[in-house]
């Protein structure tokens, strides 16, 4: 390895991009082409990082297998910060593979990362959780700060997720003091935008026609206590450590937040007919539907809460006398899932987005559109190139930090 690569890969390992460029921006050999897609990524241009990385792979020889590996595992974090999720994960799982066998432990775990932090944004926090225990077969102390601190800061994600504000602080914790001693500012800010978090409002509760902010330590102690939660950020029913999803009933959804709404007292067969249907001069078609409905609401959420029927509609029976409470997002509008998402500050394509969702792209293009009219996201880019940004819930947007050891061995 020349002077030049040499210096430049201990700028990257520092957080000096600009730094990293000054010594390599006029060459065009594969190591240069590799560390000047790593720098451009961490200034933020991911589509020209993305271009340098692949004509740098492109460039390394058949016996230069250990090169092209890392050069996969860049690529996979810029695809990752472009918020493009749909792509097979078997490159980079074999780009790991390759990475372990030839002795490069930091970047094979770093690659690990990048896959569990994409499990984490799809929602698939089993499969997220089973990757993470696989990085966490290195010890922490094996690990360089920067790598610890990435690892501990996809804990502290999973941990919040599922709603385990403990744990959560544990491993921010520990991401703190990694980052420290990593000395990369970047880093910090992103440990301490989700520190933030854990203070900020997460979720509004509503009670007997009433509402207030709660933050997320709060929300883990109404779950704990017993109270019948209609979960409207989550979209499930939940007391204790009993969870029905209905994300993917919505009608089931509707029916379920009426009735909580409504608790103590009834929801009227035409209120619930016009939020769940959509009918405002329901007929006896509607009537059996909603009957339908109800009976597969009621059998789901038998072990919750029993849903008897009344002169005029229905009413919610939680079990020993519990109350009901409704957590609702902690912003208004259908739209809020879609802002949760994109209030991260880092650039989501529709089809990332639908994923994500679990919704059609289709839809999502048409939510978009809405929030766009409304002054609430913007675009950037055309067309396939075409990614959308909110403001952040949060101060600060999630920092691109890239391997830096890409052309040594």
């Amino acid at each position: 390895m020349d002077s030049l690569v040499a210096a430049a890969g201990r700028a990257l390992a520092a957080g000096d991009a600009l730094g990293a460029l000054q010594r390599v921006a006029l060459r065009s050999d594969p190591p240069a082409l590799a560390l000047r897609g790593i720098a451009m990524a961490q200034l933020g241009e991911l589509p020209r990082a993305r271009e340098l990385l692949r004509q740098a792979a492109r460039g390394f020889g058949a016996h230069e297998a250990l090169a092209r590996a890392r050069c996969v595992v860049a690529e996979a974090e810029v695809a990752l910060a472009l918020r493009e999720l749909a792509g097979p994960p078997r490159a980079l799982n074999a780009a790991a593979a390759t990475l372990q066998a030839h002795g490069d432990a930091g970047n094979a775990t770093h690659a690990r990362l990048i896959a569990a932090r994409r499990l984490l944004l799809m929602g698939r926090l089993d499969d997220a959780h089973a990757a993470l225990r696989q990085v966490a077969g290195t010890a922490d102390a094996l690990m360089p700060p920067p790598l610890a601190a990435t690892a501990a800061l996809a804990q502290a994600e999973l941990a919040l997720r599922s709603m385990r504000v403990g744990a959560a602080r544990d491993a921010l914790a520990r991401a703190q003091a990694a980052a420290q001693a990593a000395r990369i500012p970047a880093l910090q800010a992103e440990v301490a935008a989700a520190q933030a978090t854990l203070t900020q409002p997460a979720a509004r509760l509503r009670t007997a026609g009433a509402q207030q902010p709660l933050p997320l330590d709060e929300i883990e102690a109404l779950f704990a206590g017993g109270t019948l939660v209609l979960d409207a950020c989550r979209r499930g029913l939940r007391a204790g450590t009993t969870w029905l999803p209905l994300a993917r009933r919505p009608v089931l959804f509707t029916l379920a937040l009426a009735l909580a709404e409504a608790w103590p007292g009834e929801a009227t067969r035409e209120a619930l007919i016009a939020r769940a249907f959509r009918q405002r001069r329901p007929d006896e078609t509607h009537r059996a539907r909603l009957r339908v409905e109800i009976g597969r609401l009621r059998a789901l959420a038998r072990p919750l809460a029993r849903i008897e029927a009344t002169a005029a509609g229905f009413t919610l029976r939680p079990p020993d006398g519990r109350a009901v409470a409704v957590l609702a997002p902690p912003i208004d509008g259908e739209e809020a899932a879609l802002l949760a998402l994109l209030a991260d500050g880092a650039a989501w394509s529709t089809s990332a987005l639908a994923l994500a969702l679990g919704a059609s792209q289709r839809t999502v293009q048409r939510a978009l559109a809405a929030l766009q009219a409304q002054g609430r996201v913007r675009a950037v880019g055309r067309a396939r190139t075409q990614r959308w940004l909110a403001p952040p819930l949060a101060g600060f947007t999630t920092i691109l930090l890239l391997p830096a050891a890409l052309p040594s061995g």
